[in-house]
């Protein structure tokens, strides 16, 4: 079997890539086709845990549910996950390559080229259809060389291209007509037409900019994809969306750290999406509001810096003050290891070698190892008894007499932490709020009603919403053919 493959390239970042595959997949799942998602390169700290553990961008693994299939590895061949601003840790098919500079990754790139094209080959064997989406900008010169996610893989893959264009920024005719110029002829040639994502307004203002477009480009706009409130209410995959929530009066205020390179910050989707909370995201100047109930250090790649800015912004005074009050602090994953007493990484795994004191709000220490936990984990909360599912995901080993009084337990093993006033817990599984009954039992001791909806079941019912949109403004016929 051979599939079809289809790619889309985006006129710039989180200009609706991501969801916009991930509607597609489930549109056409419906339909009756095997599809696969397909990124070559993302550079993201949000992952998700493969059957197989392997690790993939969440964006993938949601696309991944959107099409009904098991994630796999090949899906997101090359995952890079930023320790600082130049330098990253790459995971190739799911395994950990090393750390590596910007510098060093761009001389890299090349040796990755016959991995990602494995892995997007052995999709194609086994599905209908393999969705591929670009990264960033498709059309960036500097980095043309060395590509092995954008035209430089439609190059070596002969794939055929759908361009998106966000009409929210502004610029979209002229973003779409820039990639034109820029690219070069065999490379526009790839291009089968151009879709508008994230639009809102009258549709028939809009066809002199497609005109135009088509007169410059030769590309048909191949429809308008209007604002969805759907796509709203599916996980962000950038962090630069975060804190866009708008307040809830009378709720219970939840404070979340917004923490340097953090990641899977979508552990935190499922509280956001109760009506009774309020979640706030703290960012750097902002100080802890007073009236939060509970604050929540969530995981970050880089754990030693993220402590470095606790303290450097005065939050480490704010939770001691929090904690003063009757507050509650919560911990996951590096928020964990930010609770202990130290974090030590003597071989330089999150950036220079050394040691950084704690928050020392448990009784633990951390020291980060070069062997990755990789593990799906169900469990029991040690406090209500509620099941709780999630994941595992990160570098280091902690030990302690804090361990001696774990928050979770996992097939019958201590996991986490949690103070003797019972104040203050962390833990290494991403996802603990997703279960309804333990995130319903929760927010019950903090004097709050939950909904207690399945949190998977709404982001079925979103990406089914999603897809009916895409369905309902899109000719899907039309796009499957510019498939091959």
């Amino acid at each position: 079997m051979s599939a079809r493959r289809l790619m889309v390239l985006g006129t710039g970042s989180d200009v609706g890539k991501s969801l916009f595959v991930a509607g597609l997949a489930r549109a056409y799942a419906r339909r009756g086709l095997r599809v696969a998602p397909f990124k070559a390169q993302n550079m993201s700290n949000n992952a998700a845990v493969t059957a197989d553990g392997g690790e993939i961008g969440r964006a993938q693994a949601l696309q991944a549910r959107a099409a009904g299939v098991a994630l796999s590895v090949d899906m997101n061949p090359v995952l890079l996950k930023p320790d600082t601003d130049i330098d990253a840790q790459v995971v190739v098919q799911g395994e950990v390559l090393g750390r590596y500079s910007a510098a060093g990754y761009q001389r890299l790139k090349p040796q990755l080229r016959p991995r990602v094209l494995e892995s997007l080959n052995r999709l194609s064997s086994s599905h209908d259809l393999v969705l591929i989406e670009g990264a960033g900008s498709g059309a960036e010169r500097y980095l043309r060389a060395q590509d092995i996610s954008n035209m430089g893989l439609a190059e070596a893959a002969d794939l055929p291209v759908l361009l998106l264009g966000d009409e929210s920024r502004g610029g979209v005719t002229a973003a779409t007509i820039g990639h034109h110029y820029l690219w070069s002829g065999s490379e526009r040639a790839r291009v089968g037409g151009v879709v508008v994502t994230k639009f809102r307004g009258d549709p028939a203002i809009f066809a002199r900019a497609a005109a135009e477009i088509r007169a410059e480009t030769g590309w048909p706009v191949l429809g308008l994809l209007r604002w969805s409130e759907a796509a709203r209410r599916l996980p962000e995959e950038d962090s630069l969306g975060l804190g866009r929530a708008a307040r809830r009066k009378g709720a219970l205020v939840i404070a979340v750290l917004d923490l340097p390179r953090v990641a899977n910050f979508d552990d935190l989707d499922p509280l956001a999406a109760e009506p009774g909370v309020d979640l706030r995201w703290v960012h750097s100047g902002q100080p802890i509001p007073a009236e939060a109930a509970v604050v929540i250090l969530p995981g970050s790649k880089a754990t030693r810096a993220a402590l470095a800015t606790v303290f450097a912004e005065g939050w480490d005074i704010d939770l001691r003050a929090h904690l003063r009050r009757g507050g509650r602090v919560v911990g996951i994953c590096a928020g964990f290891q930010m609770l202990g007493r130290k974090v030590c990484d003597p071989d330089g795994i999150e950036g220079a070698p050394g040691e950084t004191p704690g928050l020392g709000l448990l009784e633990i220490d951390t020291v980060i190892g070069k062997a990755k936990r990789l593990a799906e984990i169900d469990a029991s909360d040690t406090l209500s008894g509620a099941r709780v599912t999630g994941y595992e995901m990160h570098m280091g080993e902690t030990r302690g007499a804090g361990l001696a009084r774990p928050w979770l337990c996992p097939g019958g093993r201590p996991e986490g932490a949690v103070s003797a006033d019972g104040r203050v817990a962390g833990t290494y599984l991403h996802g603990i709020f997703a279960a309804a009954g333990f995130r319903a039992q929760w927010l019950a001791g903090l004097g709050c009603a939950a909904q207690a909806q399945d949190h998977g079941a709404q982001l079925e019912a979103a990406l089914d919403a999603f897809a009916a949109e895409i369905e309902a403004d899109l000719d899907l016929e039309a796009l499957l053919t510019l498939a091959r």
